[in-house]
């Protein structure tokens, strides 16, 4: 079972579910002991095809740390809050999480952009 664990302990997604937001991009954390690595390749590539079908879901990326490090971060793009609520509290997606390794920790956390003049457009 995956244990889900706050980026940010004073905003926890939880709470962010409830922030009316568009686009949205969720950044989740994961870290899993070595031996589990592979169930936690397959965990995720369920549960990423299955986030692909609905509505609102733009794209995603996983990443590794580097080094062999144990560590992966998932990028996902959302048109919304309202999309990715509807998504990861759906029956089906909840459910699914008993198939990732006890020793995976996943930290979730959903952003928005930042215009920064000269460097980066919202």
């Amino acid at each position: 079972m995956l244990n889900l664990r706050p980026l940010d302990s004073a905003f926890p997604i939880e709470q962010q579910l409830h922030v009316p937001s568009n686009p949205v991009v969720l950044v989740n954390l994961f870290s899993v002991a070595e031996a589990d690595i592979p169930a936690l390749m397959a965990a995720w590539t369920t549960d990423a095809n299955w986030m692909k079908q609905q509505a609102g879901f733009l794209s995603t990326q996983l990443h590794r740390a580097v080094g062999g490090s144990c560590m992966f971060m998932n990028y996902a793009m959302w048109d919304s809050v309202d999309s990715f609520r509807a998504a990861f509290t759906h029956p089906d997606f909840v459910s699914a999480l008993a198939a990732y390794p006890s020793s995976a920790v996943a930290q979730p956390h959903l952003f928005t952009k930042v215009a920064v003049p000269n460097l980066c457009a919202a």
